[in-house]
């Protein structure tokens, strides 16, 4: 999945487009939506750039309806990484840490089980919008809510598809509040302009284009 998705896998696995992006064995949750029990940009009360990493692993591992915690770190930094089933599911969840001390990124994909218009109906319309295709007939739309530090994940049918009300929201993702300025510094995004189909967005020019060029931090001698 675009811009965010494959940060913490990369520290599990290769990083592949998922064969099926509408997977009813991903997380079942629309607490993005009901805030049930919390709401953007808080999960189960783990909220990038305020809780405790060792805290947020102690939610995930207490609660029943999750499984299969994993973690893993580098030699080489503090970064440290976290992947998650729902029980019984298949792995759907990513939680990152910069610092090793406080979480960052949090990624959940979920199950389709809500869709556009709901999303838009609670949270509001989005800023940003950018798309990418992983096959002839799977795509998604990564949806930019800088002050709810907030990213919703939707389902298009690749090159050919469109956004609507009923189009399925396939994930979201919280993240800190300089994370948030950090993505939207450094990547190309469309300014929203409601539902419009794959084309009309990625076909034309990006209104936002990066400001900051991330250049790799050159080993001390």
């Amino acid at each position: 999945m675009i811009i965010l998705v494959c940060v913490v896998a990369l520290m599990f696995t290769a990083c592949a487009p998922t064969p099926e992006l509408r997977n009813d064995d991903f997380l079942h949750d629309t607490s993005y939506i009901d805030s049930d029990p919390c709401g953007p940009p808080c999960w189960r009360g783990i909220t990038p750039g305020e809780t405790n990493w060792n805290d947020a692993l102690t939610i995930v591992e207490d609660d029943p309806t999750l499984d299969n915690l994993e973690t893993r770190s580098s030699d080489e930094s503090d970064i440290v990484g976290a992947i998650w089933s729902e029980e019984g599911g298949e792995g759907c969840c990513q939680m990152y840490t910069e610092d090793g001390r406080t979480v960052d990124i949090l990624i959940l994909q979920t199950a389709p089980e809500a869709t556009l218009g709901q999303a838009i109906e609670a949270l509001g319309e989005p800023e940003y919008a950018v798309a990418e295709a992983l096959s002839g007939d799977q795509g998604v739309f990564t949806l930019f809510y800088p002050e709810q530090r907030t990213l919703l994940y939707v389902f298009v049918a690749g090159e050919d598809g469109a956004l609507s009300e009923s189009s399925e929201v396939i994930g979201f993702g919280y993240v800190s509040l300089a994370r948030m300025e950090l993505l939207t510094l450094t990547n190309d995004l469309h300014a929203w302009e409601g539902y419009a189909s794959y084309g009309d967005y990625m076909d034309s020019e990006f209104e936002v284009t990066p400001s900051v060029t991330l250049t790799p931090v050159p080993e001390s001698e």
